[in-house]
């Protein structure tokens, strides 16, 4: 198979890159980057584009399945403007360049309590990017909701934080819905859902996605 990738620099998108390139069912990955990767693999092609512009790139948009994961933060960002714009311009963009190529299957990290109806900023832009992207009528689509995340050397102090916060209530037997969710295991499930033969649209929320990651591939 042939993947496209956006949001490869991230911590979720590192690692689906790298089960993507150990996967023998990919024998290509395209990856649609801002910057290089620091990453050989014979497998892998990054294309270095300007999201601003994706009548420059939109051809290459084109494979079997592509996985969008793209995102930022706020403080990140500078603006809420500017969040959306990496949030739901870029991904729409590269959402609805691929269906217009022609591609089947298609996956997205969307975030827990995604709505576009909710009075939270980011729950709404979340809400409102899953609504547009199913509007597009992929042959396939998966929609994962994870919680918060684990990342590997994390240094958002906050969201280091809150996961230990988490894993002791866990432990407690309090808040076992809102286990944080390492991004590893995120990048399986997103593998593994690329591999079910099926049509139509699936939304894995987060108490779903640990199994899902544990899903054989055959």
């Amino acid at each position: 198979m042939k993947a496209l990738v956006i949001g490869a620099t991230g911590a979720t998108g590192k690692d689906l890159v790298n089960k993507l390139l150990e996967d023998k069912d990919f024998q290509e990955v395209h990856a649609f980057v801002r910057r290089p990767l620091n990453i050989k693999n014979e497998k892998l092609k990054a294309h270095v584009v300007d999201f601003e512009k994706p009548e420059e790139w939109k051809d290459l948009v084109k494979g079997d399945v592509a996985f969008s994961c793209l995102g930022t933060t706020l403080k990140d960002a500078g603006s809420k403007d500017a969040q959306r714009k990496v949030d739901f311009d870029y991904q729409y963009q590269f959402a609805k360049n691929a269906k217009e190529n022609e591609v089947e299957d298609y996956i997205l990290v969307s975030s827990y309590g995604a709505n576009p109806n909710s009075k939270i900023f980011y729950s709404r832009m979340k809400g409102e990017l899953e609504k547009e992207v199913k509007n597009l009528h992929f042959n396939k689509m998966t929609i994962f909701q994870p919680g918060m995340l684990e990342r590997k050397d994390s240094e958002r102090t906050g969201e280091v934080l809150g996961g230990k916060i988490i894993k002791f209530a866990n432990k407690l037997g309090i808040c076992e819905s809102q286990k944080p969710l390492p991004t590893d295991v995120l990048a399986q499930a997103m593998v593994n859902s690329s591999k079910i033969k099926s049509n139509g649209y699936s939304k894995i929320k987060l108490g779903s996605i640990f199994s899902f990651a544990e899903k054989s591939n055959d």
